[in-house]
């Protein structure tokens, strides 16, 4: 396919919502459904908009969100926030369909749900932003959309701990004797939360990559270096999906970060960039732009299309579609964001050989450790508490029988590590990793037994789509 009969056919499907809807067909022709079951599950089952009015500043400002419901074959509903002026109901129920197919996938007991408040959080102070919040939230409460057994937000684009923090209290103001479960309400917030949270999403990122390339099955990165080149491209400075990625790839995989965008232009140093110290950067000056270990390309939005092995984008939607593909260089493109590649965008790059991870293997590590935080609210119940130190002890006689039966003292620079039992971090990592190992043998299996399905996305999509269907039939739907 040429680039210019791409863009012909891309020019009536733009939208986000179609991009989704199109993949969503692709992956249903390869199943075979009862009539009608298809829409079914493509559509979203409820989205509600919300208008409010909120005083500030002397006048009364009115504010419009959305929470959209994609599917109730398992419940609660989740999915998270944003705070974006861009965002629209379109986009809402694109991203309520990807979290269904999410959680279904990594097998989470969730289904999906998305909202969005139409708002630049930028504009707005703090205490502004607290009774906005606050306001939203009332409006989520009264119709049911909130609540750790009905539907349960977490942070996105635009919203932070600390926006959950003031939702999870509104709605313990709204339910004063529901004083059990109500911390479960929301996930992602100061009290409360999980060890592991704020890094979920780019330890995933992490596990996924990890996975891929050490699978025997896998062509690994074509043409690429001993020392994997890579740049991200992060706009979600809250979450910081991209820095996390970044961190734990160049410390603890050897990768080389070759180049990070933002809004404001992008930095590269071909010999890698030092991450922790950007970062400072970036808090201190609210910029990655002018960090002194790299070269500053301000106002520069071409980050996407320099050379190397790994490209990552992680901020939004659509960021490479058919006027950007055809320049795109990286050898494998690992979905750290929502819908970054758009449906013919995906086509011309496979096209030429380019290997795509799908955002819905790849971002799902904050779904998952959202679901250890709901159920250690639920259960009020640390991970590890009941057995960490019979662990320890258990640990500690191995080691004293090795000890014994060999002569030989253990070994200094792993005994600690050994003996420890086992922290919250520890164990959440431990079951991030597993989650991300096995769905990614259950992608590859798939498409294995089924090559005609082509690539990865479409073997997630499949295996989605049949946990979903299965759930339905499972319920008499």
């Amino acid at each position: 396919m040429t680039p210019a009969s791409a863009v012909q056919l891309e020019a009536c499907a733009t939208s986000f919502l179609e991009s989704v809807g199109q993949n969503f067909r692709q992956a249903m022709s390869f199943l075979d459904l009862p009539e009608g079951f298809a829409e079914r599950i493509i559509q979203c089952n409820s989205t509600c908009t919300v208008r409010f009015g909120v005083r500030l500043r002397g006048r009364m400002y009115s504010f419009i969100g959305w929470r959209s419901v994609h599917s109730e074959h398992c419940e609660p509903v989740k999915g998270g926030i944003r705070f974006a002026p861009d965002s629209d109901a379109e986009e809402v129920e694109a991203l309520a369909a990807l979290r269904t197919l999410k959680r279904a996938l990594v097998d989470v007991p969730f289904g999906g749900s998305k909202g969005a408040l139409k708002i630049d959080p930028r504009l707005w102070t703090p205490q502004e932003l607290d009774r906005i919040t606050r306001r939203f939230t009332q409006e989520l409460t009264k119709r049911g959309l909130i609540g750790p057994g009905l539907n349960v937000p977490a942070p996105d684009v635009g919203t932070s701990e600390r926006e959950m923090a003031w939702m999870a209290d509104e709605f313990r103001r709204a339910n004063p004797t529901d004083v059990i479960n109500v911390r479960a309400c929301v996930t992602g917030k100061p009290l409360s939360r999980i060890a592991g949270r704020t890094e979920a999403t780019g330890r995933g990122v992490q596990f996924a990559i990890q996975s891929y390339l050490r699978d025997a099955r896998t062509p690994g990165i074509v043409g690429g270096t001993a020392r994997p080149q890579a740049r991200i491209r992060d706009r979600s400075k809250v979450r910081q999906c991209g820095y996390h990625a970044a961190k734990f790839l160049s410390e603890e995989d050897g990768a080389r970060i070759a180049v990070i965008a933002e809004r404001d232009g992008y930095v590269a140093n071909p010999e890698g960039l030092a991450i922790e110290a950007l970062k400072q950067h970036q808090l201190r000056t609210g910029s990655v732009v002018g960090f002194d270990g790299a070269t500053s390309f301000a106002g520069d939005m071409t980050a996407l299309e320099q050379p190397c092995d790994i490209l990552i984008p992680a901020a939004m939607e659509n960021a490479i579609h058919v006027e950007n593909a055809a320049r795109i260089k990286a050898h494998l493109i690992v979905e750290a964001a929502n819908g970054p590649v758009t449906f013919q965008a995906d086509r011309m790059l496979r096209s030429r050989g380019v290997t795509i991870l799908p955002d819905l293997y790849v971002n799902a590590g904050g779904v998952v450790v959202s679901y250890f935080e709901w159920v250690k609210n639920l259960t009020h119940i640390p991970f590890g508490l009941m057995e960490r130190r019979r662990r320890e002890r258990r640990n500690h006689a191995i080691a004293t029988a090795l000890e014994r039966m060999t002569g030989q003292p253990f070994p200094a620079d792993i005994r600690d590590e050994f003996l420890e039992g086992g922290a919250e971090i520890d164990l959440v990592r431990s079951g991030l990793e597993d989650v991300m190992r096995s769905t990614w043998l259950r992608i590859a299996d798939l498409l294995e037994e089924q090559p005609d399905l082509g690539d990865y996305r479409t073997a997630a999509y499949v295996a989605s789509i049949r946990k979903v269907a299965d759930a339905y039939d499972a319920i008499g739907i």
